[in-house]
């Protein structure tokens, strides 16, 4: 085994991909210094700059999968989508099913999400609720660096689009830039083992829908993606000393869900806290509630998400985004 950062993980999988399969090109804002290590190895024609131009990008991302190529297309950040969303909405997502299967469009984008660092509420949304709600988009969404690179593989096989969503607290290139500047002064709400993890030797794919108990408990199961799961796990430490037992679900995948992971640990528990960065309305927040409740399993609800746009104030940020803090009051909650 290796050990390797988040993004470290990310890049190494593409270059295990790309070496295997010359179908696989890089193309998106800044993306030849992003990845220079790629750039250097696999040379312009592979790895592409591109105009501050989301829907030309994403467009053409779209037609070179179409046309044979296994584009990733990286977006600055997964709030930019709005600018180009037809491209996915309308094109990539509907074309197996409006072509009757013959033509498919394998274009992975590659974007950071999430807040907790104070950059207000056009640049750290999460999304993923909002993507996973189109039929035809597989959303992924990793916790640890191995699963991250796993994924990654696994998408670069589908045959279909995939969104891929990397939250910048897990990134140690995002760590490094809002850790300068005038940010040095400010905390971040950190996991201590979701930007360095072991990684295996040689990539292999991970399985796209299907969830991970990352910690077993009795009394209540918490569930969620990405940071939240690490906040979730530290959460789980606290309760523990209270004498309440706290499993942990990383779902690793939106889009498609594991439903049976999610109602075999409600079952065991009787209690469901899913913590989500995202929106709370409308998103997967509720769809896990009504994933159990179709099942027909009885139990007790609760949930930590971002209520409202996130705002620009770090104070504020704090009471609106999941917190450990927050995650522990709310499964104090369920418990009564």
């Amino acid at each position: 085994m290796r050990t390797m950062f988040f993004t470290q993980a990310v890049d190494d999988a593409l270059a295990q991909a790309m070496a295997a399969d010359p179908r696989i090109v890089l193309l998106g804002e800044d993306t030849p210094s992003l990845r220079r290590d790629l750039l250097v190895r696999f040379g312009p024609r592979r790895v592409r700059g591109a105009p501050i131009s989301e829907s030309a990008f994403l467009g053409a991302g779209v037609a070179a999968a179409m046309a044979g190529l296994r584009p990733v297309v990286e977006m600055y950040m997964v709030d930019f989508l709005g600018v180009c969303m037809d491209a996915l909405l309308n094109h990539a997502a509907k074309l197996d099913v409006f072509s009757g299967g013959a033509w498919t469009a394998p274009v992975v984008v590659r974007a950071p999400c999430g807040g907790g660092y104070g950059d207000g509420g056009q640049h750290e949304q999460s999304l993923w609720g909002w993507l996973s709600h189109i039929p035809g988009l597989t959303i992924l969404v990793p916790s640890t660096p191995a699963d991250a690179g796993g994924l990654m593989l696994a998408a670069l096989q589908h045959d279909g689009p995939v969104v891929f969503l990397e939250h910048k607290l897990l990134s140690e290139t995002w760590l490094a830039f809002l850790g300068s500047g005038a940010r040095r002064t400010v905390q971040f709400d950190v996991p201590a083992d979701g930007a360095r993890g072991a990684v295996p030797k040689k990539w292999q794919p991970a399985p796209i829908g299907e969830a991970v108990l990352r910690r077993a408990g009795r009394d209540v199961v918490i569930a969620g993606v990405g940071v939240d799961v690490h906040r979730a796990l530290e959460a789980a430490k606290v309760l523990d000393a209270e004498g309440i037992s706290a499993a942990v679900l990383d779902l690793r995948t939106v889009s498609p869900l594991d439903r049976t992971a999610v109602c075999e640990a409600v079952a065991a528990t009787g209690r469901l806290l899913v913590v989500d960065e995202d929106y709370e309305g409308f998103g997967l927040s509720g769809e896990l509630s009504a994933v159990v409740l179709e099942a027909g399993i009885s139990c007790k609800y609760a949930r930590v998400c971002t209520r409202t746009t996130i705002p620009f104030s770090r104070e504020m940020e704090d009471r609106v985004l999941p917190s450990s803090r927050r995650i522990c009051a709310g499964a104090r909650q369920l418990m009564l």
